[in-house]
């Protein structure tokens, strides 16, 4: 979670003020990001300059993906053991060797040899580079996650551009561009990201397959696999009915990326939090199924498959933000033991896909893995839907059983249960003591106790989460404000708040807790965030003010409390939390 409820007064703070640590990696994600659209235009072009059928072709991506989910499994172990900068080096470094030696090669076999170590360079990196954003950013991380968001948007985007443009020269191009790219990368993270802290412990190399024992993870993981199956089929099968140039193909899938971002950062999160995880799913799903039942049955028709790709990157920015959301709430385990076991299955579902859409394709004609493509995306609905409870209960309470989202952990004296308390929320940030002390003083003049809840931070971008902040620096936190009140005399207790998904679940999840209490009032900050991003990722204080029971109150160490409402909440948007 971001630092949304304790920020300050003074204005949005740009997520472009970072440090060059932060720039150099994010430049890398772009790239790195660009590495599966960059080929789509290029696969008609690699099919006739090597005489390979289409079925050949589509190994670049099953080579790629799934030695990509192979390494999944171990990355993390790798990274806890070697280090952050090491680990993304490493998979930089694999990656412009591999696309280069890709470039060179005269074989299919060849290139879809190489893709699978640039597969390898991929699971390295993009199991490390949002740990090592949010670890190098400066002046608190939700910056930096916009930024990565940002990065990611643009490499979807653009890769099909770039890969269309140096298509267009030769099909080498886009293996020696990213290998050009890549390598710059390489440099600049060499040059400015410093050596990171390596975990306390190392993490167990079994510790994903474990982790799948767990029947919310595993469920979440099929859907995850039966989705990408209908993805990867898309992507490495509709570029031939097309007909087009290298170049016209990289626009129509720039068209593509772009919804893919735009519904990917603004609109999934929006979705979420007005009608819930689950349903936007199912709704998502069945809107993919229809897509590519559509692309089936006008296979014959370029324009009616142009049209419907780019219509389904709007489902699938959706998609790949909200499943991994469903994934992080019913997991059990620690964040990077989740991402690494979800990213197993979701990329073994997606390398699977090309290499049986290539043999059906063959066996019968163009149309059947559109229309297998289309049942993988329905079948995931009842999939989904066998892991309902679970994922309702993690997104509303925190559930039972196996779900442990969001859970409070008191931090010194527990408060006295029979007098109503104000319950103020923060997180890691510069102004968050400031926030505090105003909080008491309302609580004074109200004559309740206070109650100091820590909203832990934790980031969720695409398949990747990483908890920014660790147990026992949000419990240090907690500790230093209760210990500062005690100091002037005001008694107070403490929570750490773990939580996952976007501000407005971090929201809901303090309005549960102060109706649990029955809490007299929940008293937060400003957020530094603009009204883009809190379009984006949801608004903390909107969320809590629409679910809590009891009064929200807006404290501002320069001006009177004011109680928020939906009408105040709207004055305050461009401020609002």
């Amino acid at each position: 979670m971001d630092n949304s409820p304790s920020a300050s007064h003074r204005g949005a703070v740009s997520p472009f003020r970072q440090p060059k640590a932060v720039w150099a990696v994010a430049f890398a994600c772009v790239i790195s990001f660009m590495g599966i659209g960059l080929v789509d235009p290029i696969l008609p072009a690699l099919a006739e300059s090597l005489h390979a059928t289409p079925s050949q072709v589509s190994l670049l991506f099953s080579s790629y993906l799934i030695v990509t989910a192979v390494a999944m499994l171990i990355v993390g172990s790798f990274s806890s053991r070697f280090g952050a900068k090491r680990t993304l080096v490493i998979g930089l470094a694999v990656i412009v060797v591999f696309a280069a030696l890709a470039g060179t090669s005269d074989s299919i076999n060849g290139i879809v040899g190489f893709r699978a170590g640039w597969g390898l360079g991929n699971a390295l990196f993009i199991a490390t580079s949002l740990a090592v954003i949010v670890a190098s950013a400066s002046g608190g991380f939700g910056g930096a996650i916009i930024l990565y968001e940002t990065a990611l948007g643009l490499g979807i985007a653009v890769g099909p551009l770039l890969g269309g443009e140096l298509g267009a020269i030769s099909w080498r191009g886009p293996f020696f561009g990213v290998a050009v790219l890549m390598a710059i990368a390489l440099v600049a993270t060499l040059a400015f990201v410093p050596d990171l802290p390596r975990p306390a412990r190392p993490t167990s190399p079994i510790a994903p397959l474990k982790a799948l024992r767990h029947r919310g993870l595993l469920t979440m993981g099929v859907m995850a696999l039966l989705y990408n199956w209908g993805f990867f089929t898309m992507l490495g099968y509709a570029p031939y009915p097309m007909k087009l140039s290298a170049h016209q193909l990289g626009l129509v899938f720039t068209a593509w990326g772009l919804l893919v971002a735009a519904f990917s950062v603004l609109f999934a999160p929006r979705l979420q939090a007005r009608y819930g995880t689950a349903p936007v799913l199912y709704a998502n799903l069945l809107g993919l199924s229809i897509v590519m039942a559509v692309i089936a049955a006008g296979v014959d028709d370029p324009t009616v498959v142009i049209v419907a790709v780019i219509v389904s990157g709007a489902f699938i920015g959706i998609n790949n933000t909200l499943t991994t959301q469903a994934v992080m709430l019913v997991a059990p385990v620690e964040r990077p033991v989740a991402s690494s076991a979800y990213g197993f299955l979701r990329f073994i579902g997606g390398g699977l896909a090309p290499y049986v859409a290539g043999r059906l394709a063959d066996a019968t004609d163009l149309g059947v893995p559109f229309y297998l493509g289309a049942a993988t995306f329905l079948l995931a609905i009842p999939v989904l839907a066998s892991g309902h409870r679970l994922l309702r209960q993690a997104e509303q309470h925190g559930g039972e059983g196996e779900s442990v989202t969001p859970t409070l952990t008191p931090v010194g004296s527990r408060a006295n249960a029979g007098t109503p308390a104000v319950v103020v929320a923060v997180g890691a940030h510069e102004r968050a003591g400031v926030i505090v002390d105003a909080a008491a003083r309302f609580a004074r003049d109200t004559g309740s106790p206070l109650e100091v809840v820590h909203v832990q931070q934790t980031a969720v971008v695409e398949e990747q989460a990483v908890d920014t902040e660790d147990f026992e620096a949000a419990r240090a936190a907690v500790t230093a404000h209760l210990d500062r009140l005690a100091a002037h005399g005001v008694a107070a207790t403490g929570q750490v708040l773990t939580s996952v998904g976007d501000h407005a679940a971090a929201g809901r999840a303090v309005a549960q807790h102060a109706a649990d209490i029955h809490a007299r009032a929940v008293a937060v900050g400003r957020s530094p965030r603009g009204p883009l991003a809190q379009f984006a990722d949801g608004s903390f204080t909107s969320a809590l003010t629409h679910t809590a029971d009891c009064t929200v109150v807006l404290v501002d160490p320069d001006d009177t409390p004011r109680r928020l409402t939906a009408d105040s909440l709207r004055e305050l948007r461009s401020g609002a939390l």
